[in-house]
């Protein structure tokens, strides 16, 4: 059978396309962030220096949504909740957890602390493990699980068995307009302090040890860092190309309730 001249140039135009796009397809991770708190939550990202950002750095989420977002496979950057926002206001703040300038998409800005930290960085390479940890150095403000598709058990961080919030000690404490706890210190982030803070003198894992209140958080949230040298690490090591990041993971007490044990 002879072919038409121009269906060589067709042929190679295909597998140009293919080699273009879908190997850009295939070199990417995909983050399924769910929202299952009883009230809306603002997710936003922020990427390490010399990443580009991702999901316009952040975005609103109803309850019982799920959002997909598609990051490069060597990905680095940190993903939070923001709470109680209003961006309809003229305040330069405009969320009570984890605001960052006043902006819907944060657009690279990290959040304001405290908030509960998802830290991600992806290796790109099949062979290779991913890295990714929830920390509370800087404090508390919702509860999250994260979770590798098609991977052991092993490659979960799980979320909180006690509400921080409602632990909080009154020196930690973030109200909001209404009195409420929306979020909780860290004593570092607190007291700024090089003791709690694990720097200069104590910037090594001998010199600077768990406190009272980072105890109180590992008690509540076993598996995040609860301070700068905390061990062993909960460092989460997994090859995957999709994760489920869960903000909420466990049921919560009553509409709106940031108290509810869960």
């Amino acid at each position: 059978m002879k072919f038409p001249e121009s269906v060589p140039a067709l042929l190679l135009f295909l597998i140009c396309h293919f080699m273009l796009y879908g190997n850009s397809v295939s070199h990417t991770v995909t983050f399924h962030i769910q929202n299952k708190c009883p009230f809306s939550i603002w997710p936003a990202t922020a990427p390490n220096n010399g990443h580009p950002v991702i999901a316009n750095g952040g975005f609103y989420l109803p309850r019982g949504q799920t959002k997909r977002v598609i990051a490069p496979w060597t990905w680095n950057g940190r993903i939070w909740a923001r709470t109680g926002c209003n961006f309809r206001s003229n305040w330069n703040s405009a969320c009570e957890t984890g605001d960052c300038d006043g902006r819907l998409e944060c657009e690279g800005l990290i959040g304001k602390p405290p908030v509960t930290l998802i830290q991600v960085s992806l290796q790109g390479d099949q062979g290779k493990p991913d890295f990714y940890d929830v920390s509370l150095v800087d404090g508390y403000n919702l509860p999250v699980s994260v979770a590798a598709r098609s991977a052991p058990a092993k490659c979960s961080i799980g979320g909180c068995f006690k509400n921080v919030n409602s632990l909080c000690p009154n020196e930690l404490k973030v109200l909001n307009g209404r009195g409420e706890v929306v979020a909780c210190k860290s004593a570092c982030l607190a007291f700024n302090l090089d003791y709690f803070c694990c720097r200069n003198e104590y910037g090594s894992p001998q010199k600077c040890k768990p406190s009272a209140y980072s105890k109180m958080f590992k008690d509540a949230c076993p598996s995040y860092y609860s301070y700068a040298f905390d061990s062993p690490p909960p460092l989460v090591s997994c090859a995957a190309k999709e994760y489920v990041i869960t903000f909420c993971p466990s049921a919560w007490g009553g509409e709106g309730e940031h108290t509810s044990v869960y």
